[in-house]
């Protein structure tokens, strides 16, 4: 009894500290800038990205071409999206700040797409500039 305590309590800690690491890596990468292009080719407004742009994004994402089939994709994310906008949109009018903090996760899920599309971009261009100089 008290082995099979401990190891569901394990496994919860372990489950939580994945979780907590995803979305630490989810914000680092959030937290890179991006380049004009991609702002310009998603029709962001000023230049900053809302959680409104993420649909685009998206969109954007499926569009530029991986030459890379290790790298992921953007599935974790867009479900992490979908969970975060239904909390927002059952409880968001009647809590403010749990509004507050849907529309900050929002946003990092849509910086976090529009990061990705510039990795890839980027390196499709080096792969590029380099089939060229052989």
């Amino acid at each position: 009894m008290f082995s099979a305590m401990l190891f569901a309590i394990s496994i919860v800690a372990l489950t939580q500290f994945g979780l907590y690491y995803w979305r630490a890596v989810l914000a680092a990468v959030a937290g890179q800038p991006v380049s004009e292009g991609v702002l310009a080719a998603a029709g962001v407004e000023n230049r900053r990205v809302t959680g409104r742009d993420f649909g685009t994004l998206a969109g954007l994402h499926e569009l530029t071409p991986n030459l890379n089939p290790s790298s992921s994709g953007l599935g974790l994310v867009r479900f992490y999206y979908a969970i975060v906008n239904a909390i927002s949109s059952a409880a968001g009018q009647h809590m403010p700040a749990l509004a507050a903090w849907c529309d900050q996760e929002l946003t990092v899920c849509a910086r976090y797409a529009a990061v990705q599309i510039d990795r890839r971009l980027h390196a499709n261009l080096e792969l590029a500039a380099a089939l060229r100089s052989c």
